[in-house]
């Protein structure tokens, strides 16, 4: 199971700008642990969408408890796979 939730919608006002929102909720864990897992997702979106994101679109990644123990390689998998879905 991915360690999150990956939402992405088309806003459709010809700015092909991608952007991205990052939350995770209180129930993950202790400030400690959510901005943790807040930092390994701004490195993933920095690292993943300007390849694989779709264009003129808000990402966005919901924090799931099983986040914080994935491998930073797991997660990046997941999200390319993720985004590969969502392109098609």
């Amino acid at each position: 199971m991915p360690g999150f939730v990956l939402l992405v919608r088309v806003r459709g006002d010809g700015d092909s700008t991608m952007r991205i929102g990052i939350t995770v909720s209180k129930k993950v864990g202790n400030a400690v642990v959510r901005n943790r897992m807040k930092r390994r997702f701004r490195e993933l979106a920095r690292a993943i969408l300007p390849q694989e994101g779709v264009a003129g679109a808000d990402h966005v990644l919901i924090g799931r408890h099983s986040g914080i123990e994935r491998d930073f390689a797991a997660l990046r998998a997941d999200l390319t796979k993720a985004l590969g879905k969502i392109r098609k």
